[in-house]
């Protein structure tokens, strides 16, 4: 509603294209040519389409046509008015209902009107830091972009890297007796009197579940070590 930053417009289709959505409306913006705006375009970065999509209409009643359910998004506590729920409470239960849903939005700089309120099923307010609830317009669309994709079913989540390849009991003991002579050659561990230093490494090793690459970098500074020692000695 009446967004006066074209950067926000453009921030906030990003928010609803990395969930998953695409419907974006907007109700008498400052700017005519916002979704054309190089700061929009720019803030968008790569969700040009929702934009190329976006509607702009005169008034909230053309920006809800055909919409069932219709939530406001607002701080700001009215002494009359819908319901407030944060959104983690409601949405999962708007969500089992199969209704079209629209999330209205106020502007940076007044918010919603109590008019633009009261037409609302409900009121979502976003829980923050009492001592500081100022969200910014886009922002405020990506937290409930991704509470409403979470109470859909949200998305898995997609593992960057492979799986590590962990090392074996092999790896591990090779690993101990590289280090076992590296700690003789720095005078670490007397071989006559060893007590239970080993056997306390084998256990810490155990514990850090050693990837085989952290096992040739464990080897290779015990070889550095061994060579140090046998420059030395000439």
């Amino acid at each position: 509603m009446h967004t006066s930053h074209a950067g926000n417009v453009g921030a906030a289709a990003r928010a609803i294209k990395v969930m998953g959505f695409a419907d974006l409306v907007l109700v008498r913006p400052r700017f005519d040519d916002v979704l054309h705006h190089d700061e929009a375009l720019a803030m968008a970065s790569g969700a040009d389409d929702v934009l190329a999509k976006a509607r702009i209409v005169d008034d909230l009643a053309a920006a809800l046509d055909g919409v069932q359910q219709v939530w406001a998004t607002a701080m700001t506590p009215r002494d009359f008015g819908p319901p407030v729920f944060a959104p983690r409470e409601r949405l999962p239960l708007l969500a089992g209902q199969g209704q079209s849903v629209a999330f209205v939005f106020g502007g940076e700089r007044f918010g919603l009107s109590n008019d633009d309120v009261y037409r609302c099923h409900g009121c979502l307010s976003i829980p923050t830091a009492p001592g500081y609830g100022s969200l910014n317009l886009a922002q405020a669309v990506q937290v409930l972009a991704y509470e409403w994709r979470l109470a859909l079913g949200g998305y898995e989540v997609v593992a960057r890297t492979g799986d590590p390849e962990l090392a074996d009991a092999a790896d591990v003991q090779a690993t101990l007796a590289h280090w076992q002579q590296a700690l003789v050659d720095v005078g670490f561990l007397d071989p006559e009197s060893p007590k239970r230093l080993m056997p306390r490494l084998n256990q810490l090793l155990n514990r850090a579940a050693l990837r085989r690459e952290e096992v040739h970098i464990l080897r290779g500074i015990a070889r550095a070590v061994a060579r140090d020692k046998a420059g030395g000695k000439h």
